[in-house]
């Protein structure tokens, strides 16, 4: 079993950190028995968020009576100080337990900071002080903003997206955090599901200090990631060859399937349009050809122009240009 050590945090925990983001679209009685298979498994690591409906109450149903034994993290996207203590007081609620073991600013715009008068940072002292939590962190999908946090010294995390598929300057950050000792959180360790092998993508973090929280919602995902518990899989020439071949085949610019760009006035799922040329390459058409599939492509035509989109992309795409090309090809499949 690989475990990772959450920089400055102290905090060790296992290598398949469980993102709960998913379980919010199971019933409760599933993902109680999903998220006791996982603890039961040894997986000690449970991310959520606020945001994410009711995975909070979830986490909470299935693990308050080992909470001792596990570590949380959640979100706040909280705007101003008022917000912030709602939240926590909600999450602590949802969670039942009296401490968060890592509180993260939720994907904001900027890197909050003591002084800068949104009084956020300086709630985030309070609630440390009083031991609602223990450890402040941030999570973002914007380089700048994190490298800005990972260099403030005012964090102990920063979860941050991050796959065999990233950039150097994305494993540049990876690198700044472990010589500034912040704990590296890698979300979206499969590209959003653009990543089709696990092992691949587990071999290629396990040699690099970061902390993968992987999104679980099917019994068979949990299953193929608790087979790694006792067979880690290891960097061979296959899986490294293969990683080669994924990364030109990927390369250059795609969505990452964040959802930062929504909503989209048109009603575009732009998150899943975007992706759809590769998406048709990398899982089976079917589903994507229906006829579902093809009304929610068609949405496109509809896209009034309005640049939402592109402005609230963190990785600067042109969405509305990539989403074109991605109706043209589809249009070739049918």
């Amino acid at each position: 079993m690989l475990l990772r050590r959450l920089g400055k945090t102290g905090l060790t925990v296992n290598m398949n950190g469980f993102g709960a983001l998913p379980v919010q679209r199971v019933g409760m009685d599933e993902a109680r028995r999903i998220l006791r298979k996982a603890y039961d498994g040894g997986i000690n690591y449970y991310d959520t968020a606020r945001a994410y409906s009711d995975s909070e109450e979830k986490l909470g149903n299935a693990l308050s009576d080992v909470r001792e034994k596990i570590v949380i993290s959640t979100k706040t996207g909280a705007k101003t100080a008022e917000d912030f203590w709602q939240h926590l007081r909600t999450s602590l609620n949802m969670l039942r337990t009296d401490y968060i073991d890592i509180y993260q600013f939720h994907n904001p715009a900027f890197c909050p900071k003591p002084g800068d008068g949104t009084g956020l940072y300086e709630a985030m002292l309070e609630a440390k002080a009083k031991g609602m939590i223990r450890h402040i962190g941030i999570t973002n999908h914007r380089l700048a903003v994190a490298e800005e946090a990972v260099r403030s010294g005012l964090y102990e995390t920063l979860q941050f997206p991050f796959s065999y598929l990233a950039s150097e300057q994305e494993l540049a950050l990876v690198k700044l955090c472990e010589e500034l000792d912040v704990g590296f959180i890698c979300m979206k360790a499969l590209a959003g599901g653009l990543i089709n092998r696990s092992d691949a993508a587990y071999a290629y973090l396990s040699g690099l200090p970061v902390e993968p929280i992987w999104g679980i919602q099917r019994e068979t995902e949990l299953d193929e990631f608790l087979s790694y518990q006792d067979n880690p899989p290891e960097m061979s020439e296959e899986i490294s060859a293969f990683i080669e071949e994924e990364k030109k085949a990927l390369a250059g610019e795609f969505c990452r399937g964040c959802g930062y760009c929504k909503p989209c006035p048109a009603g575009i799922e732009i998150e899943t349009c975007a992706r759809m040329s590769l998406m048709l390459r990398r899982s089976p058409t079917k589903q994507w050809l229906s006829e579902k599939g093809q009304a929610m492509m068609k949405k496109i035509e509809g896209c009034i122009g309005c640049g939402q989109c592109k402005s609230r992309c963190p990785y600067g795409l042109d969405t509305p240009n990539l989403l074109k090309k991605n109706l043209e090809d589809y249009k070739t499949f049918l």
